[in-house]
């Protein structure tokens, strides 16, 4: 199932793609998308049983926001240096296990939101990414198999970066990670059932039409199902935490001098194939 979110900022409502493309509102079936509705299997039946083409009403999607797939996100937790061509070009060691930071949930907004520039920054990066979603409460998973299981769905998610806050300031990479909308999300929330194999997806991402990041997630170093299983030995993860899976090369500061950061009035346009596209004009904060 394809699910999202749609309205205003704040007051989103659950709805569907259904299997000819068309939206239908699930408002009246339950009340959001979140971390709740995926650990209920009951509630998710419904949903799936309404998913076919005219059960449910449809929406006019004319004009209308399509705001974060998932509502009440618990934690973002964020794996760096997850791509062997991305840490050949950051000229990183491959990482022996997976590197953790953390992103706040009040930095997701829409995938077709404003990205906003901070203040003062001189080197704010895109980096397209593979988003996880977790539907069952995982505690010390013994196996990668596990790990897969213990997944409700995937989405696209871009995580922004200022360079400069995150390797020059000091202190861990979070300075460069939690500034305001530096984690559009969504369109879409699919899930697992229609991902079948998690590390066979095409990413990519645009900047101002010029195609800068052209990946896999076959080329991740830590697959998506031992990225759960490792994380679970060090926090318990609930229905609706999200994970940022890493991002292939490509990113602004990888490339030669002059570096092209981004700046007031670019746009970024990013896809993971199946899990939809984003497109963001940036603004000065």
């Amino acid at each position: 199932m394809k699910l999202l979110r749609v309205g205003t900022a704040g007051a989103e409502r659950p709805a569907l793609l259904d299997r000819d493309g068309t939206l239908r509102d699930l408002s009246g079936i339950v009340p959001d998308i979140d971390g709740d509705l995926l650990a209920d299997a009951s509630a998710l039946a419904r949903v799936r049983a309404a998913a076919s083409p005219g059960v449910l009403p449809a929406l006019d999607a004319t004009g209308l926001r399509i705001g974060p797939p998932l509502g009440r996100i618990g934690k973002i937790v964020c794996i760096g240096l997850n791509y062997h061509d991305h840490a050949a070009e950051a000229g990183a060691e491959i990482p022996a296990e997976p590197i953790l930071f953390f992103k706040a949930p009040d930095t997701v907004v829409g995938p077709d939101d404003t990205v906003l520039v901070p203040r003062g920054s001189r080197k704010t990066d895109w980096e397209v990414e593979l988003a996880v979603v977790i539907g069952r409460t995982a505690r010390y998973l013994e196996t990668a198999e596990q790990g897969l299981a213990h997944v409700a769905g995937y989405a696209t998610a871009h995580d922004v970066s200022e360079r400069e806050y995150q390797i020059e300031r000091g202190g861990t990479w979070d300075k460069g990670k939690n500034c305001e909308t530096f984690n559009p999300l969504g369109p879409w929330l699919v899930t697992a059932d229609e991902v079948p194999d998690p590390q066979a997806l095409p990413l990519r991402l645009w900047v101002n039409g010029e195609l800068r990041q052209d990946g896999t997630t076959a080329e991740q170093i830590f697959p998506v199902g031992e990225v759960v299983r490792y994380l679970s030995h060090f926090m318990t993860l609930y229905p609706g935490d999200v994970i940022n899976t890493g991002t292939p090369a490509g990113v602004a500061m990888g490339q030669p001098e002059p570096k092209p950061y981004l700046r007031a009035g670019d746009v970024v346009e990013l896809e993971v194939e199946g899990l939809g596209r984003q497109r963001q004009q940036l603004k000065a904060a």
